[in-house]
């Protein structure tokens, strides 16, 4: 029997829409971290970004019969994914976005948290220069989403990921190394 890693996203809605559970967990394993990614290269965080991932899993039962493609069902998940950040975002009392210093490691002693935070302000204001469409794309890589994930998220033709990750990552070194 083949593990769940080498079933087709396909195949494992057409198993969650007969009522598997191990698929619907398959799924809920294979693209919740893409979904984190979104909501965070969003600017959601915390409780919030939690809303935009429940939501879309919501949205994903609401309406797995529905799916055309069901091959397609990660796009389809990061597409629900980014809609639903954009309406908690704009709703009222949304969150300021996080900073990179919210992720810190504060047990360190004194000199190791020091040396941490200067790498970590080089780090977060090389990537606040970046574009954000760069932004996302390294978020996404770092969560290990798709190439076809990220061109879902990204709207942007699956063939043009790669080129364009390697042209963000030589930028980040770039601004790294100045």
């Amino acid at each position: 029997m083949r593990s769940e890693v080498d079933v087709t996203a396909g195949e494992l809605v057409v198993r969650a829409r007969e009522g598997d559970a191990e698929a619907w967990n398959a799924l809920v394993g294979r693209y919740t971290p893409m979904l984190w990614s979104i909501a965070r290269s969003r600017g959601l965080d915390g409780p919030v970004a939690e809303d935009a991932v429940q939501a879309t899993w919501l949205r994903l039962v609401q309406r797995i019969d529905a799916l055309w493609e069901p091959e397609s069902v990660g796009a389809w998940l990061a597409t629900v994914c980014r809609n639903e950040c954009h309406a908690l975002f704009s709703a009222p009392f949304a969150p300021p976005p996080r900073t990179p210093q919210d992720d810190a490691d504060p047990s360190p002693g004194p000199e190791s948290r020091s040396v941490d935070r200067d790498r970590l302000e080089r780090l977060a204001a090389a990537l606040r220069a970046m574009p954000e469409r760069c932004r996302t794309m390294l978020r996404m890589l770092a969560v290990s989403a798709t190439y076809t994930e990220i061109s879902a998220a990204l709207e942007l033709p699956a063939g043009s990921v790669g080129p364009i990750r390697a042209r963000c990552l030589r930028r980040l070194r770039g601004s790294l190394d100045e």
